[in-house]
C-alpha cells in the first residue's frame, strides 16, 4: 500500500519565487516555445517593458531600448530608476513594488507586485541595475536565486533601469523569440504613447497620431470613409467602416493590448450602435451598425482589474475603485467595521457618454459621410434578414432530424461560462476539435478530456465559401451546425470555446478540408483568427519504435533523428489518417503535450487577396508556390527502410 500519510512534514511554505517556478501558469498563463504570440516568453518581455512604459506615463524618460539577441533580452529605460536600496527587494520579493500607491503610479498596467519577480523566477539568468543621480545599484540572479549584488557610488549613466534576462529552458524548452510578434508589441506601445520612442534592435518606432496611425497602417482594404479620430483625457477612439464581414477592433487599457477585449470594448461596441441609431432616429439592429467596423479604443483607468496575470481582458467595472481614506491616509471604517469604497463612473457610462457626444458632433460637422454610413447599415440589414431566415429553416430541419446531437460531442465547461474559480482552468482550456468522418471523431471522443474538450464531426467536404454566395453558404447544413456549435450566430462575444482546433488527416483530402474550414472562418469570422482562437492540430506522421522505446515523429527530420537514436531493430509506421492511430496512442496527442499551430492573420493582411491566392482559380503563381513547398511522397514514405 502506498504511503500517503498526511503529517507535519508534508506542510510546506514556499518562499520568494519558489511558487512561481512551481506554478508558472498562475503568473504568466501558458509557457510555450515562442511560436504563439501569447506564449510566456513574450509575457516576460512585456512585464519588463510595461514598467518602462509606466515611467514614461508618469513623465519620466522618452526612450525605451529593447535588444533581443541569441534569446537574451535587454531592456533599458530612462525613467527614475528603482530606489537604490530596494533593487533586490523589488525584483525578488513577491507583493513588493511601488505601484500599490496610486500617488506614484496613477494609471499603471503592472499593479500586483509580481511581474518583474515572475521574469526573475523563470529566467536562467537575470540582471538588474538601477541608475539614480550618479549612483547605481545592481543584482544578479540565477534561476530566481540571488547570486550577487552591490552598489556603484559613481556612474556616468543617465537615470533609469536596465534589465537583462534569458528565459529558462527548463521551463520553456527549445524556445525562440519571433521578432514579428515583438515588433507588433513595440508598434502598439508607440501608437498608445505619443512622444515615446521605442528602439528594437536598433530600429526606432514612434507615433505622432496615436491610434489613428495604428488603424491607418493596418487597413487591409480601402475604408468607406476617412477614419474618425476622437480623443479626450483618458480615452481615444478611431472608427470607420469597410466591406469585410465581422468587426476588427483593437482595444487597449493603460497602454496594454487587451487582445480578448473586456468591459471597455463591450462599451465601445454598444456605444457605436446606440449613437448611430439615435443619430438616424431609426431602430437599426446593433449588429448591422457594427458590420464591417474597423477601429480601436484606448482608455486610462486607475487600478485596472484584468482577468488573469497575462492581462488580455479587462474585468474592471469602474474607472476607479478604491478604499476611502482620511486626511492622514488611514482607511476609513463605518460603525459596523465595514470599509467604504470610493468609486468613479462606470466604464460603460464613461465610454457611452464620450462616444454619444463626440461621434454625434462629428457626424453633424461632416455631413458627407452620413449617407455612406447609413447605406452600409441598410445593406447589412438586408443581407442579415435574408440569411437569417435561411439559416433558421436549415437549423430547424437539422434539429428535427436530430443531426445536431450526432455531430457534436460537447464538453462540460465553456469559454463564456460563469464558473467557480476552481473550474476556471477548464474554461480557459475549453476546445472544440473539428474533425472529418466518424473514425477520427470517434477516436478523439474516446480519449478527450470531457471537462474541456468537445468534438464536432464534419461529413464530407464543406463548400468553398470563397466561390459561393452568402445565400448558398447559409443553406449549407455542415457550416450552419458548426456556427451553432461555436455559439457565434448572433455575436462573436458568445463564443463557447477558447480554442477552435481543426483536426484533419495529413493527406490531400484532409488538407483540402482544412483549407475549406479556414476559408469559412477567415471570410465570415476573421476576428476568431485575429484573437488567437483558431489552431491546427499537429498529429505524428511516423511512429518509430524498438523493443524498449517508442517515438512519435511529426516531420521526416524527426523520424531520421529517432532512427539514429534508437539504432537497430526499429519498426517504422507511417500514419496517413487520424483513424489509424489507436485510442491509447492518441491520448498523448491531445493532452498537455498537444502540438498546435496557431492560425495567424495580421491586421494589415488582405483577406480577399489571401483567399483569392489559395482558394481562387488555379493561377501560375499558385502552381509555382505549390511546386516550391510540396514535399514528395518519397520524402514521407519509408519504402527504402
Amino acid at each position: 500500500m502506498a504511503n500517503n500519510e498526511y503529517s507535519d512534514d508534508k506542510i510546506r511554505t514556499l518562499v520568494g519565487v519558489e511558487h512561481i517556478r512551481l506554478r508558472p501558469g498562475m503568473y504568466i498563463g501558458r509557457l510555450g516555445d515562442g511560436s504563439n504570440p501569447g506564449d510566456g516568453i513574450y509575457v516576460l518581455l512585456k512585464e519588463i517593458v510595461d514598467n518602462s512604459i509606466d515611467e514614461f506615463a508618469m513623465g519620466y524618460g522618452k526612450q525605451v531600448q529593447i535588444t533581443i539577441e541569441d534569446n537574451e533580452v535587454t531592456v533599458r529605460d530612462f525613467g527614475r530608476g528603482i530606489p537604490l536600496d530596494s533593487v533586490v527587494k523589488a525584483t525578488s520579493e513577491l507583493n513588493t513594488g511601488g505601484k500599490f500607491d496610486d500617488s506614484v503610479f496613477k494609471k499603471s498596467v503592472g499593479l500586483n507586485g509580481v511581474g518583474t519577480k515572475a521574469v526573475n523566477a523563470l529566467s536562467s539568468e537575470f540582471y538588474v541595475e538601477s541608475f539614480r543621480d550618479g549612483e547605481s545599484s545592481w543584482a544578479r540572479y540565477s534561476y530566481g536565486e540571488l547570486a550577487d549584488s552591490g552598489k556603484n557610488p559613481s556612474t556616468s549613466e543617465k537615470n533609469g533601469t536596465l534589465v537583462r534576462f534569458r528565459p529558462d529552458k527548463e521551463m520553456f524548452g527549445r524556445y525562440n523569440f519571433n521578432l514579428d510578434y515583438v515588433e507588433t508589441m513595440v508598434k502598439n506601445y508607440s501608437y498608445l504613447k505619443k512622444g515615446l520612442t521605442l528602439v528594437l534592435n536598433g530600429t526606432p518606432y514612434k507615433s505622432e497620431n496615436g491610434l489613428l496611425d495604428l488603424v491607418k497602417e493596418n487597413l487591409s482594404e480601402t475604408p468607406l470613409y476617412e477614419p474618425i479620430h476622437l480623443e479626450e483625457a483618458d480615452i481615444e477612439i478611431v472608427l470607420t467602416h469597410g466591406n469585410s464581414y465581422g468587426e476588427n477592433i483593437s482595444s487597449f487599457v493603460n497602454g496594454q493590448h487587451t487582445r480578448d477585449g473586456g468591459t471597455h470594448l463591450a462599451a465601445y461596441r454598444e456605444a457605436i450602435a446606440k449613437t448611430l441609431k439615435e443619430f438616424y432616429k431609426k431602430n437599426y439592429d446593433p449588429a448591422d451598425c457594427r458590420q464591417g467596423v474597423v477601429g480601436a479604443i484606448s482608455i486610462q483607468i486607475q487600478d485596472p482589474n484584468f482577468e488573469g496575470q497575462t492581462k488580455t481582458k479587462l474585468g474592471s467595472t469602474y474607472m476607479w475603485e478604491k478604499q476611502k481614506k482620511d486626511e492622514k491616509g488611514h482607511v476609513m471604517k463605518n460603525e459596523d467595521g465595514s470599509i467604504t469604497i470610493d468609486r468613479g463612473p462606470t466604464i460603460r457610462a464613461f465610454v457611452n457618454d464620450f462616444i454619444a457626444r463626440q461621434l454625434d458632433n462629428y457626424l453633424h460637422m461632416h455631413k458627407e459621410i452620413v449617407p455612406v454610413i447609413e447605406e452600409k447599415i441598410k445593406a447589412s440589414q438586408k443581407e442579415r434578414e435574408e440569411i437569417s431566415g435561411i439559416q433558421k429553416k436549415t437549423r430547424e430541419k437539422n434539429k428535427r432530424a436530430n443531426v445536431y446531437n450526432k455531430k457534436l460531442r460537447d464538453c462540460r465547461y465553456h469559454y463564456n461560462d460563469k464558473v467557480a474559480k476552481d473550474k476556471e482552468i477548464f474554461k480557459e482550456q475549453s476546445s472544440i476539435f473539428i474533425t472529418e468522418g466518424d473514425s477520427a471523431s470517434g477516436t478523439i471522443t474516446k480519449v478527450r478530456n470531457a471537462n474541456s474538450q468537445a468534438v464536432f464531426s464534419l461529413r464530407g467536404k464543406p463548400i468553398n465559401c470563397f466561390k459561393e454566395s452568402r445565400r448558398k453558404v447559409a443553406e449549407n447544413e455542415e457550416l450552419n451546425l458548426l456556427i451553432s456549435a461555436l455559439g457565434v450566430e448572433d455575436d462573436l462575444e458568445n463564443l463557447r470555446y477558447n480554442n477552435i482546433i481543426v483536426a484533419t488527416d495529413a493527406d490531400d483530402d484532409g488538407m483540402h478540408i482544412r483549407m475549406l474550414v479556414l476559408t469559412f472562418i477567415m471570410k465570415y469570422y476573421p476576428d476568431l483568427i485575429r484573437r488567437g482562437h483558431v489552431h491546427i492540430l499537429q498529429t505524428p506522421l511516423f511512429r518509430v519504435r524498438n523493443k524498449k522505446e517508442t517515438r512519435y515523429c511529426y516531420t521526416p527530420e524527426e523520424k531520421e533523428a529517432a532512427i539514429k537514436e534508437l539504432k537497430n531493430g526499429v519498426e517504422i509506421t507511417r500514419f496517413k489518417g487520424l483513424g489509424e492511430i489507436s485510442s491509447s496512442e492518441f491520448v498523448d496527442f491531445i493532452g498537455e503535450n498537444m502540438r498546435l499551430d496557431l492560425v495567424k492573420l495580421s491586421d494589415e493582411e488582405s483577406i480577399p487577396q489571401i483567399m483569392e491566392f489559395y482558394m481562387g482559380d488555379n493561377t501560375i503563381e499558385r502552381q509555382i508556390f505549390i511546386r516550391k513547398n510540396l514535399r514528395s511522397e518519397e520524402e514521407l514514405e519509408d519504402i527504402n527502410i
